[in-house]
């Protein structure tokens, strides 16, 4: 089944001029990674980047974050949790990106893609999607499965007008590593982009993959693309628990805005530098721009990663500087699953 969503012709063209913009200038945030809400209707055993309790921010509040990070001319906001889809107006914080002129993505576990939603989340101007499945059948360490998301893969293959990824997982507690053979065919079957992510511990470093977990990275990275040589090292580093060489420009380039209105390196880095959005300047983002960060080396946030390519070749950056108006508020961990592996787009 081709993918027609991932060739949408206005999608493709923003999305090149947003590189360009990115190529031109370094003053601007190209991804912002936001969170509306913390709950979430699931508990998989290897999560720490959700509660059961948490109420959403109020939609002004997330108007004010979104408008905050416009002005500094962010050129994508991706929404997560929790589950961002328990948040009652998800549709209207989505619609709210686009109105400024920024990209919108969402990272949900799938449970509450009906057809319904999908039309609402296609209104308000959706153009990302990317679901996580852990394994064919339900556990004890996760019910993100393809047996019971499945119906909701349908859905979207149907009505949905924007790109959806799918994510399959290995590591961890992850009990039958083939499952992710089986959740990517199923992917690329419906038309969807695929990729493979691996668990990793809870500062965001990875352990070594072994046995059938390198077996299954193995076939799945020969399915993916080869033009981008220099991403295809890095991923094979991060699965074989391998330093990396590349200057982190999270904090400026990327920002992680927790449901505090904190602004941290990434979800593993929550507390560093903790800083509220309302009082993040540019003078933080190129402090953070030219400042080396000491976890980079084993880092798995495959987003920042990404959005380094940019950057790696110019800038070169400063030792960790502790400077005290920008000292870190606190430390923590987030989520625990992050992708490596593009086995189709």
């Amino acid at each position: 089944m081709k993918n027609l969503r991932s060739s949408n012709p206005k999608r493709i063209a923003r999305e090149t001029k947003l590189v360009i913009k990115g190529l031109a200038s370094t003053k601007h945030p190209i991804l912002a990674h936001v969170i509306p809400i913390r709950r979430c209707n699931l508990s998989c055993g290897y999560c720490n980047e959700y509660d059961k309790v948490s109420e959403p921010v109020p939609l002004d509040v997330m108007k004010e974050r979104l408008d905050r990070l416009a002005s500094f001319g962010t050129s994508v906001i991706t929404i997560s949790g929790g589950e961002p889809m328990l948040h009652p107006q998800i549709y209207e914080i989505i619609s709210h990106i686009r109105s400024r002129g920024m990209m919108a993505g969402l990272i949900s576990n799938g449970y509450y893609m009906s057809r319904d939603n999908i039309e609402k989340l296609n209104r308000a101007g959706l153009e990302y999607l990317q679901i996580s499945i852990d394994n064919v059948k339900p556990d004890k360490v996760s019910q993100k499965s393809l047996k019971v998301i499945d119906r909701y893969l349908v859905h979207l293959s149907q009505y949905a007008q924007f790109h959806v990824n799918i994510n399959s997982v290995i590591g961890g507690g992850i009990k039958n590593p083939e499952d992710a053979l089986v959740v990517a065919e199923r992917a690329i079957e419906l038309g969807f982009g695929s990729t493979l992510g691996v668990i990793h511990d809870g500062n965001g470093q990875l352990k070594p993959l072994s046995g059938v977990e390198e077996e299954v990275y193995q076939k799945l990275r020969r399915r993916g693309k080869k033009k981008f040589g220099w991403l295809n090292q890095f991923q094979d580093n991060l699965a074989y628990a391998r330093p990396n060489d590349w200057r982190c420009r999270a904090g400026a380039r990327y920002l992680y805005i927790c449901e505090d209105g904190l602004v941290h390196y990434c979800s593993q880095q929550r507390g560093f530098p903790g800083i509220p959005l309302g009082e993040y300047t540019i003078e933080h983002l190129e402090h953070e721009f030219h400042t080396e960060k000491p976890c980079a080396k084993f880092c798995t946030i495959a987003c920042v990663q990404q959005v380094a390519m940019i950057d790696n070749w110019r800038a070169p950056q400063q030792p960790f500087d502790l400077s005290p108006e920008l000292l870190p508020k606190g430390a923590g961990q987030g989520d625990v699953v992050d992708e490596v592996v593009n086995a189709e787009s």
